[in-house]
């Protein structure tokens, strides 16, 4: 069972509702935004949206394209989010991240490659 199968059937079992929290990778910068990806479970968040800032996020609103602007101009990428992945899987096992984007920097990066890597960062 994936992490999001055994945290649903878990918050199901309990009878309550997800706390689903979302944060722009790179927002306002690495580091910062590295602190607040491991600070969200001990906040209560039960699934964790992983934005992957993109140059044009027209489907998003003006809070979540600044965010975006924010994180591309401080240097972060794909890669850079895989990896703010892997750093956050060496101390968190169980809680499930989703990753929230667009399809364009995916196929820039290559499918085949963003799914292994992806699966390999945990």
């Amino acid at each position: 069972m994936s992490r999001l199968q055994t945290r649903f059937a878990q918050l199901q079992q309990e009878n309550r509702a997800a706390l689903v929290t979302f944060i722009t990778a790179g927002d306002p910068d690495y580091a910062s935004s590295l602190e607040i990806l491991k600070g969200l479970p001990e906040a209560g968040a039960d699934v964790i949206e992983l934005g992957m800032p993109f140059t044009d996020p027209m489907a998003d609103g003006p809070a979540i394209q600044l965010a975006n602007i924010r994180a591309l101009e401080n240097g972060q990428n794909l890669a850079k989010t895989l990896q703010m992945v892997r750093e956050f899987r060496e101390g968190n096992q169980s809680t499930p991240l989703v990753l929230m984007g667009y399809y364009n920097p995916i196929f820039a990066y290559g499918v085949e490659r963003f799914v292994a890597d992806a699966q390999a960062a945990g």
